[in-house]
């Protein structure tokens, strides 16, 4: 599974944005691949920002599948109040 991070996770196998080092430029395409993975990053923090104005996500204390059951949950009835 590819994990989308923000610079403070480098090193640890997670996909972060390219860092300038020390008297070099970024180059063009890594700053291609900053600039996109800054629109997914901030796609997925909106929709964790939307999914937490339901309460069961907010006050969410369930272990084990229950947090992905909840989520898909949360998920279905968002897309049904967007279809109606």
């Amino acid at each position: 599974m590819t994990v989308l991070a923000h610079g403070a996770y480098l090193n640890c196998g997670m996909v972060t944005p390219h860092r300038k080092c020390p008297r070099r430029e970024l180059l063009p395409g890594e700053e291609d691949d900053n600039a996109a993975h800054r629109k997914v990053r901030a796609r997925v923090e909106h929709v964790i920002g939307r999914m937490k104005n339901y309460q069961v996500l907010r006050d969410c204390r369930q272990h084990g599948d229950g947090l992905r059951h909840a989520v898909q949950a949360v998920a279905h009835m968002h897309n049904l109040a967007l279809a109606s």
